[in-house]
């Protein structure tokens, strides 16, 4: 290594970030004398979300750490399961996440999520109600303005679930969240939500709950056996 140069060694997982003909566990980097930990990852395209302890010459360090030419930092990811700033945790996911906000919702677990939500929305959100913003976009994990985010490596739902449920650890609360707004949902009588109901729904089933913010109406139908298998493989 020239002298005037730092060395970040980069674990596997956060490999992934780095653009593919840089990938390798040591990364050579000018020694500035003024860049820190945080500016040189954010170069090689590592989110300061994903990363865990750092160590210079055996000695924890913050991102904000200045190395010094010859320095050779220690990366390690954030580690598992990952503190949120908030319990139980809160999330907010960007667009391109529909499919997991639904599931994480139908777990119980507090998900804001609209459609047509711009980025400085979703910072705004994350920020002012203290919510874990989960995106696939890099550039988004990279503003300066965001405090707590985490980036969904899977493009499959399923994938994605289990993968925000091993990095928080979240308590789950199956059947208490509405899938659609994230209200809470409550047990109804029928008698309440009967003038509702289509004539078979009403003939076939004596269990409801409604959300209390947008007073969608559920029951276990035809769909439950897979609602099921969902909240099952989670909490198992």
């Amino acid at each position: 290594m020239p002298a005037d140069a730092v060395t970040l060694v980069v674990p596997g997982p956060l490999q992934f970030f780095l653009p593919a003909k840089h990938r390798g566990a040591e990364q050579v980097l000018p020694a500035d004398g003024t860049s820190t930990v945080g500016h040189l990852l954010a170069s090689l395209g590592v989110p300061r979300t994903e990363v865990g302890e750092l160590r210079a010459g055996g000695v924890p360090v913050p991102l904000s750490y200045r190395p010094a030419p010859g320095d050779r930092i220690e990366v390690a990811a954030a580690r598992r399961p990952q503190a949120a700033p908030t319990s139980p945790p809160r999330f907010v996911l960007d667009v391109h996440l529909g499919t997991l906000a639904r599931r994480l919702r139908l777990l119980g677990l507090d998900t804001a999520y609209a459609a047509n939500a711009d980025d400085d929305e979703l910072l705004e959100t994350s920020l002012r109600e203290q919510r874990i913003l989960l995106t696939r976009d890099r550039g988004l994990l990279h503003r300066r303005a965001l405090r707590w985010g985490a980036h969904v490596n899977t493009q499959v739902p399923d994938d994605q679930l289990r993968e925000v449920l091993a990095r928080f650890a979240p308590p789950l609360a199956p059947g208490t969240r509405c899938p659609s707004c994230n209200g809470e949902l409550h047990a109804v009588p029928k008698t309440e939500v009967e003038s509702l109901l289509r004539p078979g729904t009403r003939r076939s089933y004596e269990t409801f709950h409604r959300c209390a913010a947008c007073g969608q109406v559920y029951w276990d139908g035809a769909h439950g056996t897979r609602l099921r298998r969902i909240v099952d493989a989670a909490t198992g």
